[in-house]
């Protein structure tokens, strides 16, 4: 178990100081530390819970707010990106969470506090503890100060959810002379359930095929798979 000093120190580095230090401790406790001590009953697994909920709520909202014009799909997408596992895993370690994290000697030993998958869960844990000890105020600005600026974070990683962008910029790059066209292939179902399916040719060539609801999903999964297939060429 951690000190009060070192506590005390975890909580400048996150910029928030817990009026309930039982909520922080229950928030870095891994359940393998209740195995070894006796008597220890809480970990992180139901903070984590709540934090999880709390976390793709503010970050929803957030990206509601900074994409008016965005589809509710395109939204789904951005926050997949911004709050997927190894993601999670990566702000952890800018708080140095791997520091904090209290587990049994037999898990320590085996680098758990360095593994992604539990810093991924102990840093849900951590927003749920704030927001217990708080309110969404705290927890918003705390997230806010974690991911620096979401839209800037986002847009750093915008051209992994840019396919036909990133198919583009490699032809440029590596095929200057050939040409990128789209072609719907077929589509069908009723109007408010429709399925299409659009082929890209690469200087009149087939080189991927994607279905979508809509010519957009299935244009970007055409250029999904032609990406694949040029970079396996390379």
């Amino acid at each position: 178990m951690h000190s009060v000093e070192k506590l005390s120190f975890f909580e400048q580095i996150i910029k928030y100081h817990f009026k309930k230090k039982d909520l922080l401790i229950t928030a870095l406790t891994h359940p393998s530390y209740n195995l070894q001590n006796e008597g220890v009953i809480d970990n992180y697994q139901r903070l984590e819970f709540l934090g999880d909920a709390v976390l793709s709520f503010i970050i929803t909202d957030e990206l509601y707010k900074y994409y008016p014009k965005e589809r509710e799909g395109e939204l789904a997408r951005y926050r997949s990106v911004l709050i997927s596992g190894t993601g999670l895993a990566k702000y952890a370690r800018k708080i140095k969470l791997s520091d904090f994290v209290i587990l049994s000697e037999a898990e320590s030993k085996t680098g758990g506090s360095n593994k992604d998958s539990i810093l991924e869960d102990v840093f849900e844990a951590l927003i749920g503890a704030i927001y217990l000890d708080s309110d969404i105020v705290y927890v918003r600005n705390f997230i806010k100060f974690v991911f620096d600026d979401i839209e800037e974070v986002l847009r750093s990683k915008l051209p992994s959810l840019n396919p036909k962008g990133q198919l583009q910029e490699f032809i440029q790059q590596k095929l200057p002379s050939y040409s990128i066209d789209y072609i719907l292939a077929n589509s069908s179902g009723p109007d408010h359930n429709k399925s299409f399916v659009v082929n890209v040719l690469i200087n009149g060539e087939i080189l991927g095929t994607g279905t979508g609801s809509s010519k957009k999903i299935a244009e970007e999964q055409a250029a999904v798979e032609a990406l694949g297939y040029l970079n396996m060429k390379q």
